[in-house]
């Protein structure tokens, strides 16, 4: 059976490691999740510092899991720091946002 956290697009097996061993073991579990928490969480874990794209991907993860399927917004590079999508154009797009 398929683990699935990896049904996430760009959730590969480390991925899905490293968020079972923080805790997060459905995609569910990512709902109303602060990305970059969950990023602060991993570098703690690793001895403080883990590749931003980690980042990228707990916030591509996290807008999956709040039902956002915009075909872009769905590939994990959209999320990196310079190209992140305004709140404004999501809510838009009609994706869910939690704000906060």
């Amino acid at each position: 059976m398929k683990d699935p956290l990896q049904a996430i697009p760009g959730v590969g097996p480390r991925t899905a490691e490293d968020l079972r061993a923080l805790g997060i073991h459905r995609v569910e579990d990512l709902i109303g999740q602060d990305p970059e928490e969950i990023y602060s969480r991993l570098c703690a874990r690793e001895g403080g510092h883990s590749d931003r794209c980690n980042l990228y991907v707990y916030r591509c993860a996290v807008y999956f899991a709040e039902g956002g399927r915009e075909r872009r917004l769905l590939e994990w590079w959209r999320w990196k720091d310079a190209a992140r999508p305004p709140l404004e154009r999501l809510r838009a797009l009609g994706a869910p946002v939690l704000d906060g």
